[in-house]
């Protein structure tokens, strides 16, 4: 892993994408519940998120806190692509994505609607023949369209069908704000020795260690039949994985890292749903009102509990 050396020019840096599901809202109960030698020090000798989405989290403890190691991964390819090219070449994502502010903003919806969704269509067309492997300036370019498409599609999802392709329909936004170059920038300082991997969460077992920190967010186990039309990629991650994570949970448990680890509360749709509970049955459970938007009834977006788990 490479290392970031403790210092006392932390950087201000938030999420750069809209992220459902994003942890922005839950940051003070998850900060009262690390381990308290990290609260009194501000100090992570080495942290892991290997379920990064948003970053939300990630984000808030490399501003407030000095990590001396860092790790970050996620499966969705898409999203790791975005983070290299904002890592690597900020500038040119910056230059990129004013240069389609620009052309967007002043157009009238309809036409707005027809650049978006060529947009989309290009993207989707790439996908065919796109190197994933192999960093170029065509990365930056579909990390500019990735983030674009995220600032101006229909309420902000980031999603993609069993192909890999974008699907979300367009937004209508009076005035979105597409680039926020002073937070690209210091996102890109943050980023800067940080070890970025597309790859699955148990891959990060092998550099995690005793001390190691260690924030898992996976996608939720539905609270309903219905709840679960949000994919961020092209892999379903169903109660097989859900209890394939638990042993990772255990594994990495027992090497001496703090785990803690967020999901939905079954309890919300079924009081005797004790899939958690049984799961994490050896740890700390506890559940935290969250309020949901991903709801199409405006009136069905009440507070609901969200899963922390602690090993500590």
């Amino acid at each position: 892993m490479q290392v970031t050396l403790f210092n006392d020019n932390i950087v201000e840096g938030k999420p750069f994408m809209k992220w459902l599901g994003g942890k922005r809202q839950l940051i003070p109960e998850i900060e009262k519940r690390l381990p308290e030698h990290i609260k009194i020090s501000k100090k992570i000798d080495s942290y892991f998120e290997p379920f990064i989405g948003g970053g939300a989290l990630f984000f808030y403890l490399m501003s407030n806190y000095h990590i001396k190691k860092a790790y970050i991964s996620d499966i969705n390819k898409e999203l790791i692509l975005i983070y290299n090219a904002i890592k690597n070449d900020d500038k040119k994502v910056i230059t990129y994505l004013k240069e389609m502010e620009s052309e967007f903003l002043k157009l009238d919806n309809d036409k707005r609607k027809a650049y978006y969704l060529n947009v989309r269509e290009e993207f989707n067309n790439q996908l065919k023949t796109y190197d994933f492997k192999n960093y170029s300036e065509e990365t930056i370019k579909r990390a500019v369209k990735s983030m674009f498409m995220n600032k101006t599609g229909f309420n902000g999802l980031f999603r993609l069908n069993k192909k890999g392709e974008f699907n979300v329909p367009f937004g209508r936004y009076k005035n979105p704000k597409i680039c926020d170059e002073t937070n690209i920038h210091n996102v890109h300082k943050i980023l800067k020795n940080v070890t970025i991997k597309n790859k699955p969460y148990d891959y990060s077992e092998k550099y995690i260690e005793k001390g190691s920190l260690v924030y898992l967010d996976p996608p939720y186990r539905p609270i309903s039949k219905t709840s679960s039309f949000t994919s961020y990629s092209d892999n379903e991650f169903n109660d097989e994985h859900q209890i394939e994570l638990a042993h990772y949970y255990e594994r990495i448990s027992n090497k001496g890292a703090y785990a803690l680890l967020s999901n939905s509360d079954p309890h919300n749709n079924d009081p005797n749903d004790d899939f958690f509970d049984l799961l994490y049955s050896k740890y700390c459970i506890d559940r935290i009102p969250a309020k949901r938007s991903i709801n199409s009834k405006g009136n069905k977006r009440g507070p609901v509990n969200e899963l922390l788990i602690k090993n500590y």
